[in-house]
């Protein structure tokens, strides 16, 4: 049985007025859009940021079997993707033992088959994942494990043309999923698959779709609940939590500027499953990014504020990021040079009745931090990236990083396992939290078969290192963080 919703989710949406608002802006972006039509017949432009791609829907291991083998499977989307990663990391600051060396290996395999155009209007989507840990001396958690669970299991309505096609002349379809899935938006900061992470952020709800990426204009609404991944047992949604969320993508001027409005609703119940904590976050935001000089030139910026109630306590919140980017695009290599800055709220007191902590949703870390110790939450974080290409195939990055608290009374999230040792309510362990450089290399090692080496190293900062004096009687100077990782795919 699909795992649809059990309770009407119109009834519990909570839209606030502003969604209407970015509906209207979006569709009046399009009546002023329907301009000059250019050489190309879609409006996207990727914005070309670090570590923002969005993965594609169907994912990138999916193929169509009647476009890669037979014509008469046309309706039939198949893929299969298996991952290894060999990771070893010495003083993980995330650990309650930080001057400790963890050698895991992590397995994850998945499974997708897709049934389009033979029954439409109707269109159905299954996606299977097997996410294993061994070798690890610590407990297995959700992060890095989840067996044999359906990540994707969800029916849809699809529309080719409801609406008159774009300027360019591209039908505007819609789509309507309900059921189990699992998808990205924006620059996956706030909602994202997660997929450098052994396990996948899923859903379940409905979501809608009008337009894709090819039009003007599209937007994209949801009511979910966020599933929970539990180790040993099925997984399940959790029904007290509702996030809501809408959001527009502008393309008219997509050869200067794409332009994102979005709006999000966190809310939780208190029931005895969240400690009888009732929560309701509302947070409207903007993306703005795009390219200049023939793509030379990136810039990615975004900005959000968040408003509410969280536990009884009133919260103003906000985040930014800011990237700008440049490219030598005549020469070989393909170098691109990129600073990047952002910044995400943390609570300036303990004591009183607001929070100032950002609410990071369901978000990816990897862009954060290569040895995935930060999250967008009490953060400040300039960095310098330089990518470049020295030979084809072959994809090197490499970066510095700095990081520092927001707050300094706030935690640093993942540190110590979550433990209460990562907060200093006093503000007197400093906001330093360290420094770190990191280098990736990609490439293809055999047909059907991609590699992915790393390497970072982390200098604890003043705050880290006293925090962990405090919660462990010793400290570590420096963390590192080394990979290999191969994927398989069935279809290149």
């Amino acid at each position: 049985m699909l795992p649809l919703l059990t309770s009407n989710p119109i009834a519990r949406i909570g839209f606030h007025p502003r969604l209407l608002a970015l509906a209207l802006m979006a569709l009046a972006a399009a009546t002023s859009a329907m301009a000059q039509p250019a050489a190309s017949s879609s409006y996207y432009v990727e914005a070309g940021s670090y570590g923002t791609q969005r993965e594609s829907d169907p994912p990138a291991y999916v193929r169509n079997i009647g476009s890669t083998y037979a014509n008469s499977l046309t309706w039939l989307d198949a893929g299969a993707e298996y991952r290894l990663r060999y990771e070893y990391r010495d003083d993980d600051v995330r650990r309650l033992v930080p001057n400790d060396t963890d050698q895991p290996l992590l397995q994850r395999t998945r499974l997708y088959a897709g049934i389009r155009n033979i029954i439409d209007p109707l269109r159905f989507t299954f996606e299977l994942t097997d996410s294993r840990e061994y070798n690890s001396h610590f407990t297995p958690d959700n992060r890095d494990v989840n067996q044999l669970e359906l990540i994707q299991a969800n029916a849809e309505l699809y529309f080719n043309d409801v609406l008159t096609r774009d300027a360019r002349g591209n039908n505007r379809a819609l789509r309507i999923r309900a059921g189990r899935m699992a998808f990205e938006t924006l620059d996956r900061r706030l909602v994202a698959r997660n997929e450098w992470r052994n396990t996948t952020n899923n859903f379940d709800g409905v979501r809608v779709n009008l337009g894709d990426d090819n039009n003007d204009w599209a937007l994209e609404a949801w009511s979910l609940n966020p599933v929970t991944r539990i180790v040993d047992h099925t997984d399940k949604a959790n029904q007290d939590i509702r996030f809501n969320g809408v959001v527009a993508h502008l393309r008219a001027w997509s050869s200067l500027v794409t332009l994102e409005p979005h709006y999000f609703q966190l809310h939780q119940d208190a029931t005895a499953a969240t400690g009888f904590v009732a929560r309701n976050m509302l947070a409207p935001g903007l993306r703005v990014y795009g390219r200049w000089l023939n793509g030379a030139i990136t810039y990615d910026a975004s900005m959000m504020q968040q408003n509410g109630n969280d536990g009884g306590k009133r919260v103003q919140a906000e985040a930014r990021t800011l990237e700008v980017g440049y490219s030598w695009l005549s020469h070989a290599w393909k170098p691109r040079l990129s600073v990047f800055y952002g910044s995400a709220s943390g609570d300036r007191n303990p004591n009183d009745n607001s929070s100032e902590r950002f609410e990071r949703f369901f978000g990816f870390g990897r862009a954060w931090s290569a040895d995935d110790y930060f999250v967008f939450e009490n953060l400040r974080a300039p960095k310098l990236k330089l990518e470049f290409q020295p030979v084809k195939g072959i994809r090197i990055d490499a970066g510095y990083n700095w990081y520092r608290l927001a707050s300094n009374t706030d935690r640093f999230t993942n540190l110590l396992a979550g433990n209460a040792g990562n907060r200093d309510r006093s503000g007197l362990s400093g906001s330093d939290l360290g420094e770190s450089w990191d280098v990736r290399v990609r490439f293809t090692l055999a047909p059907h078969v991609q590699a992915n080496v790393g390497y970072s190293s982390f200098r604890l900062g003043e705050f880290t290192r006293k925090r962990q004096l405090a919660s462990t009687g010793h400290s570590v100077d420096d963390s590192d963080f080394f990979y290999v990782e191969l994927t398989w795919r069935l279809f290149e």
